[in-house]
């Protein structure tokens, strides 16, 4: 069962925090480290500084996403809360700064607001300011790895929910998987559901990695605090100098790839293991599959969506969908 923490106000924060290593996180860290190609999910990518290096990163100028899909946000709000109606329970899956649901407030009038996401501390602080300028919307954080399954809490109200994936998030699953993470999502939609999703469309190789290869190197930074992360959970002894940020596109699976690449041979211990690294071996850390629409659009349809309406910018860049679970 996925470990979750609830707040049924901002201020309160459960007891267990993610910053602290838990026995699953260490099984699964040294279980990924051991498998060949090493892995480590790109979940552990957000403790508090990750989370911060990434609110970084959608502002650079090659990290197109962030600013394509909060422009589509702004520019289709009515159209967008015209589909799904006012007062829904907005449901926000990886929340972060819940910079892209405040964007749709004011459109959408929500009755009551969900953020989900697994850097629980992040995310207080984040709600604490929210619920301060949004006191008519009633909010209950969640700190949820939604990555072992998306179970919102019971007491969400099953009616009229609209849920809200944003960042093109369902990317770093592969298509069999996101398929797998839709359907889970169609559950959860209820009887009278929606999903609200933004998803990175196949373009140009250049412009495609030159956002994940920033010239201020702040997604190599983000890349390996992992490293660090990792040490904090697992007490392993990663040191951060002995890796490089690599990053690529895949043409033929149509994903950008992250991976921490050794510079050096590199011997990493933890409590009961231990891995050797080659120089030039690598860590892969993330996957980031682009879709075109008709196949985002297929792929909404075969997990139990219909209705769907799409939104995307003059350069089609960033597609933003609108499905009804059906």
């Amino acid at each position: 069962m996925a470990r979750t923490q609830f707040l049924s106000k901002p201020q309160t924060l459960a007891v267990d925090k993610f910053g602290t290593a838990s026995e699953r996180a260490q099984r699964e860290l040294a279980s990924g480290l051991l498998q060949k190609p090493a892995r480590i999910s790109p979940k552990y990518f957000y403790d508090s500084l990750g989370s911060k290096l990434f609110e970084a990163i959608c502002l650079l100028d090659e990290y197109y996403p962030t600013r394509v899909e909060q422009s589509l946000y702004v520019t289709h709000a009515a159209a967008i809360a015209g589909a799904a109606g006012p007062g829904r329970v907005l449901i926000d899956i990886g929340a972060g700064n819940c910079a892209k649901a405040e964007l749709l407030f004011a459109a959408l009038q929500p009755k009551q607001y969900v953020p989900i996401d697994i850097s629980a501390a992040f995310l207080r602080n984040t709600v604490e300011r929210l619920q301060a300028a949004y006191p008519a919307i009633s909010m209950l954080p969640v700190g949820l790895d939604f990555t072992e399954g998306l179970n919102v809490p019971a007491h969400v109200n099953m009616r009229h929910r609209l849920l809200f994936y944003p960042g093109s998030s369902i990317g770093n699953f592969t298509p069999l998987q996101a398929a797998k993470f839709l359907s889970g999502v169609h559950r959860e939609c209820g009887a009278d559901g929606a999903l609200l999703i933004g998803v990175d469309l196949i373009k140009d190789t250049q412009i495609l990695e030159a956002a994940y290869n920033d010239a201020l190197g702040i997604t190599a930074a983000f890349n390996l605090n992992v490293l660090a992360h990792t040490n904090a959970l697992l007490d392993s002894d990663f040191v951060i100098s002995d890796w490089s940020h690599v990053a690529f596109f895949n043409v033929e699976q149509a994903c950008i790839e992250m991976h921490l690449q050794a510079r050096r041979p590199v011997l990493v211990q933890w409590p009961g293991g231990e891995r050797k690294f080659t120089q030039g071996e690598r860590i892969h850390t993330e996957n980031s599959y682009k879709y075109t629409q008709r196949g985002f659009v297929e792929l909404l349809e075969s997990c139990g969506f219909g209705g769907i309406a799409c939104w995307t910018d003059e350069a089609q860049q960033f597609l933003v969908c609108y499905a009804r679970a059906v």
